[in-house]
């Protein structure tokens, strides 16, 4: 090392990780019921949410996804499921949160506003009627953390873990 480099570390070369991680809002109706939208984008129905963004929390997305997507702006939310789903040729894989964001009213579930873009329909279905509708990954999530009162930690299908809250 010359003594033009005196006191400097060599440069490393990395990579930092990165995990796509995404969101999603379980909204309930009284009675047993859910909201699940239709997006415009690919075939069958999901529930409000999408990609955590740079520098924002997994509740800050399911936030401003649900805002977004439906018009509904949910105060609280409850984390009920973790559910990581490792990278396949057809998917990238990453994190996806579920958070329970309570029991609305039937009156605050009338002024759901889709956004037309992205959003093609929405329902509010009694919970039978609507897993059947979602697709597989989110359909999981969603019969996990609606039959169990506790975070519930998913990897590809498998229940990993359950902690009580």
């Amino acid at each position: 090392m010359s003594d033009d480099n005196a006191g400097e570390l060599p440069e490393l070369a990395f990579t930092l990780p990165t995990v796509p991680a995404s969101a999603g809002a379980l909204v309930r109706g009284r009675k047993g019921r859910l909201l699940i939208l239709k997006p415009t984008y690919k075939g069958g129905w999901t529930i409000p949410g999408g990609v955590v963004e740079i520098g924002e929390s997994p509740w800050e997305a399911c936030r401003r996804e649900t805002k977004e997507e439906c018009g509904l702006d949910v105060a609280t939310g409850r984390l009920v499921c973790v559910d990581f789903l490792r990278p396949r040729p057809d998917r990238p894989g990453g994190m996806r949160f579920l958070f329970d964001c309570g029991v609305l009213d039937g009156a605050v579930l009338d002024t759901v506003v889709i956004q037309p873009l992205e959003i093609a329909e929405s329902r509010v279905l009694p919970i039978d009627t609507a897993l059947p509708l979602l697709s597989g990954p989110v359909r999981r999530r969603v019969r996990a953390a609606w039959k169990k009162k506790r975070v519930r930690y998913l990897e590809d299908g498998r229940s990993v873990q359950g902690i009580s809250l």
